[in-house]
């Protein structure tokens, strides 16, 4: 048994600069230097390594394993959902589908501003409530390209509008993680997330606008973007309030897809914008538009995206999930490193062994609902059995390099958590007496960049929320919940994020642009959430909200 240490050099402040360096060599080499993303993560790996083994003192087999079982975990299910999106998207890409997809928007709306509301934000929620772990972002993102974004407009704005639905993504599961993790009830935690989130809902589709065109072309469309902000905001919050944070998204988005479609048929904006911005820099031409399409067309080109939809809903649903999961669920506990790591106070109340379980739940995953959704679809579209497998291995030739790369950022993740270092700069942040609200909501954010999923950052740092706030007086809830509220703007910027929208738009190699394009928009809303919680905690009528 090996226990953490969580201020190994004897300052905090030392401790967790020391603890920051995967971090910064992951970042800077994508950032600041265009390694090549899987180059960058793993150079970013062998830094958490030295950084656990040399300054944290944890055993090196036991490093390597904990390396090793994030790289599986970076496969499935994070990479399994990739290499499925993409090949579906091949598939509707090669038989021209996409022409037909971009015209039937166009109904809709013929202004780019609301087709990047519509397909973003209010379609995207819906990936992100049924299923999470990246499918939102590599269908809208993919979506946006067939649609003439160029790569990094899809990229970047496919990150963006996947913020406000994230806590509540894959049928609640980060909040039911917390829950679970902090032992506070789950229904007070649902709540509470959906009070800190509601603004956003509504924040977060102008700020999406915004960042497309501009300010003033975003006022243009401003009563288009307040209805697919409150008709998300409304339910979202109802249904997290009095029901329960499982069916949030998926409703919400429903209602938001409906809701904006049914107003863009008796409202248009007066100077409506066809064209898209810098869309030269896409590097292909985007497809041509015709207004004559049959039903029959309408509906081949839909029915990959419907039947992927259906496929991805019946999976999230913990029924379908338990009964795969009946048929056959693999367990293995990772040797040299299941229930070998003690995390110790204040992180966790009293000292607790650390499971490594790696999961092979290959039934139950979301990436094999997706290639049945893509195996369907092909055979719809008319591939032959040998098209599909010739397919798919061009797939996994495309995508080998970002599998590469997710797994090696996964691996950089679960170091940091073994070894502790991701602990102590929650610790340092901690350490923040008053402000503690603000920089408690900024440890969620933290969370999330560092491991890629709100559910993870929540388990990671939901105990020390909780404990941080009994020992200040604060409520539980209210900081347990800005966990995963502030959890939420961090997803734009964790590496992962990032490989898949550029795998998703065929713009590999070019992550530190989508870095830089989304780090100040994950940062400020980081920030806004902050401001919100400390209010909350201090100032009336928002402290209300936490009695």
């Amino acid at each position: 048994m090996w226990s953490q240490v969580y201020d190994p050099l004897g300052s905090m402040l030392l401790s967790a600069a020391v603890a920051l360096i995967p971090v910064v060599v992951l970042l800077a080499s994508i950032g600041l230097f265009e390694v090549r993303a899987h180059l960058a993560a793993l150079l970013g790996l062998s830094a958490a390594l030295l950084v656990a083994v040399l300054a944290y003192g944890m055993p090196a087999p036991m490093a390597g394993m904990a390396a090793a079982y994030g790289a599986a975990f970076g496969f499935l299910p994070i990479g399994w959902i990739i290499l499925n999106v993409i090949f579906l998207y091949r598939l509707a890409s090669e038989k021209g589908e996409f022409e037909i997809l971009q015209s039937s928007i166009a109904r809709i709306s013929d202004d780019r501003r609301l087709q990047l509301l519509f397909v973003a934000f209010s379609f995207g929620a819906f990936f992100e409530g049924a299923a999470g772990f990246g499918t939102p972002v590599a269908v809208t993102s993919a979506l946006l390209i067939g649609l003439g974004f160029p790569p990094l407009a899809a990229s970047g704005l496919s990150l963006i509008a996947n913020t406000a639905p994230v806590a509540f993504g894959a049928l609640g599961t980060p909040v039911v993680a917390l829950s679970a993790v902090t032992g506070l009830d789950l229904y007070k935690l649902s709540a509470m997330v959906g009070m800190q989130l509601a603004p956003f809902a509504i924040i977060v589709p102008f700020w999406l606008i915004w960042a497309f065109v501009g300010f003033r072309k975003m006022i243009e469309v401003w009563p288009a973007i307040l209805v697919a902000g409150v008709s998300f905001a409304i339910p979202q919050f109802l249904i997290s309030n009095y029901h329960g944070p499982w069916l949030v998204n998926v409703v919400a988005a429903l209602v938001s897809m409906a809701s904006l479609a049914l107003f863009l048929k008796v409202w248009s904006p007066a100077i409506p914008m066809t064209e898209i911005p810098n869309a030269a820099e896409r590097t292909d031409p985007p497809p041509a538009v015709s207004d004559l399409h049959s039903f029959a067309d309408l509906r081949r080109a839909w029915m990959p995206w419907i039947i992927l939809a259906v496929c991805v809903f019946l999976w999230g649903t913990p029924q379908v999930r338990a009964g795969l999961d009946g048929l056959w669920m693999g367990k293995i506990p990772v040797s040299g490193l299941h229930e070998l790591v003690q995390k110790m106070p204040p992180v966790v109340p009293s000292p607790r062994a650390e499971a490594a379980i790696f999961n092979v739940n290959i039934l139950s995953a979301t990436g094999t609902g997706i290639l049945i959704a893509a195996i369907i679809s092909g055979i719809l579209l008319g591939y032959g059995v040998l098209d599909l497998v010739r397919n798919y291995l061009k797939t996994i030739y495309v995508v080998r390099y970002s599998l590469l790369t997710i797994s090696c950022m996964m691996a950089i993740g679960f170091v940091t958590r073994y070894s502790g270092s991701d602990a102590t700069l929650g610790l340092t942040l901690a350490h923040s007496g008053w402000a503690y609200p603000f920089f408690g909501t900024m440890i969620g954010w933290l969370g999330v960049a560092l491991t890629g999923s709100d559910t993870s950052s929540n388990v990671l740092f939901g105990g020390l929320q909780k404990i941080t706030a009994e020992q200040l007086g604060l409520s539980p809830i209210l900081m347990a919940a800005a966990n995963s509220a502030g959890g939420v703007m961090g997803k734009m910027i964790d590496a992962q994020s990032i490989v898949v929208a550029s795998t998703a738009t065929k713009w590999y190699g070019h992550e530190g642009s989508i870095l830089r394009f989304v780090f100040f928009h994950s940062l400020a809303l980081a920030a806004l959430v902050g401001l919100l919680v400390m209010g909350q905690a201090y100032l009336w009528p928002f402290n209300l909200m936490v009695r």
